[in-house]
């Protein structure tokens, strides 16, 4: 197995740079196999994501699709899958940042009731509580 940054996946999915998307593309496909799968960490799902919504400008559906892409694809492996599927149920359905989705996802599966934010949008989510006075 082969763990996967950030950049590689970026330029694998955009291909908007010849050179380093040819080099991102032989590497997953020839070494991301359902065998020997690419690893993929939650930071990594989260940083592509700041990523391609930020500078590649996808709105929130492309990047829910290039998620769901990802966690389907039996030659990746996704660090903490279930926590990363129901940070992706919630990043659908609310309007927070898919990284306050997986932080809430991962406080949950620690056995964390709550999770307490001074982000109104992420405290609408069910583990989620606002801190105020």
């Amino acid at each position: 197995m082969i763990g996967l940054d950030t950049n590689v996946l970026v330029r694998y999915i955009t291909q908007d740079e010849p050179e380093q998307s040819a080099l991102a593309t032989r590497l997953i496909e020839t070494r991301c196999t359902v065998e020997q799968p690419g690893h993929v960490t939650l930071v990594v799902l989260c940083e592509m994501v700041w990523v391609l919504c930020g500078a590649y400008r996808y709105n929130k559906s492309q990047a829910l699709q290039v998620l769901e892409a990802i966690l389907h694809a039996a030659e990746f492996v996704v660090e903490r899958e279930e926590v990363a599927h129901q940070a992706v149920a919630g990043w659908r359905a609310g309007s927070a940042d898919f990284a306050d989705y997986v932080i809430a996802s991962v406080n949950h599966a620690a056995g964390c009731d709550r999770t307490f934010t001074f982000d109104r949008r992420l405290s609408a989510h069910k583990w989620a509580r606002l801190l105020s006075e």
